[in-house]
Formats: structure tokens, sequence, C-alpha cells
């Protein structure tokens, strides 16, 4: 099976590329929603934050995620001591999606995630793909997506890392100048279908 990280900035294309690998028959597994289906079930994951960062469950006994937000928010120390215990977990977690993809019989999996560079998930992959776009695009669409002003969208994208860091640190690139969201799902398509035939052909780039 060929484990493809697909990462870059938010409004990007991401998710459709992403729909791209499940109509190709792939696997797709999304690290925020992994970190945040541990948050809720995960008890080992939970008694440690808590033991970190304190009074930040839920009614429900889940971990609170506005509650540990606010802890973590503009404190570097506390971010980073959050980053140190999540991932151990979510990559346990990733690991075990990839083994059932594996058991099943798929041929291709994704790992998405915005900062699989930084926790060492690129690793694990055998190919990682920045889905980069032209800025004004990204926020036309953030906007669209989530309701926002421009203002806001502007100040997400300004808190994410460059492009230039996702080149430097991915093998490929999938670039979203498209004119609309059907034009980027073929450019998408045809992409990983190129992915594909290299890996399985025993190619490399």
């Amino acid at each position: 099976m060929i484990v493809i990280g697909i990462t870059g900035p938010t409004g990007a294309g991401k998710t459709t590329a992403l729909s791209q690998i499940e109509k190709l028959g792939g696997t797709v597994v999304d690290c925020d929603a992994v970190y945040h289906e541990l948050l809720k079930s995960n008890t080992a994951l939970q008694d440690e934050l808590c033991n970190r960062f304190g009074a930040i469950k839920a009614a429900d006994g889940t971990i609170d995620r506005k509650a540990l937000g606010r802890v973590v928010f503009g404190d570097a120390k506390a971010l980073a001591d959050l980053d140190a215990i999540i991932k151990p977990f979510v990559t346990s977690a990733v690991e075990a999606a990839l083994a059932a993809a594996e058991e099943q019989g798929k041929r291709l999996a994704a790992v998405d995630g915005i900062t699989i560079i930084e926790s060492g998930l690129a690793a694990r992959c055998d190919a990682t793909v920045a889905v980069l776009a032209p800025v004004e695009d990204r926020i036309r669409r953030i906007c669209a997506r989530e309701d926002i002003g421009e203002e806001y969208a502007r100040s997400r994208v300004a808190a994410q890392k460059e492009d230039e860091f996702f080149r430097a640190n991915c093998g490929y690139v999938l670039f979203n100048d498209c004119a609309g969201t059907e034009e980027f799902a073929d450019r998408a398509k045809r992409f990983f279908e190129q992915i594909l035939t290299q890996y399985e052909t025993g190619g490399t780039r």
C-alpha cells in the first residue's frame, strides 16, 4: 500500500484533493479528526492533559477543546507541552488506521494534516504532497466556506507557515490555481494517478 502525506495551508483545496484519493479507492486518515476523537474517547490522553493543564474537562467527561485552547493560546511552553503529549497518541492512532486499510487490501492511503512535517508523520509516508494556492484565492475560499470577514481570513492565513516551508519539506507540490472545484478535482485525480503509477512500477520522482 502506498501512503501519501497531504499537507498545506488552509483554503488551498486539500478537501477536494483528498476526495480524489477516495475516488481512487484510497483511505483518508484525517489527523485533526483523529485528535478530536482521542479527546473524546481516550482516557489515558485525557488524564495526561488534565494532569498538565488542570480542569479542562466538559460536563460529559470529555476534554473541553475551548478550555484547553484558552490555556495554551499565547503560551509557547504550554503549546509545546500539548504537542509533546498528543504526538504519541495521534501517531499510534494513525498507524492503526493505516494498518487497517492495508488489511482491507487498499492500494492507497493518505494522511491528511497541516503539521505532518513537524510531527514526524511525514516519515511514515512514501510521498509527501503540499497542496498550495494563491493567497487571494485562499482568502476568498475561506470567507465563503466559513462565512467570516476578509480581515479575519487574512489573519488566519498570516498565522500559518508560508508556501516556502511546504515546498522545502514536501516531495511534490499540487498547485491549485484552477477556476473552479471541478477543474482542480480533475487535476488532483491525474496527479495522484501519476504518483501511483510511479510507485507501483518501482519508479521515483
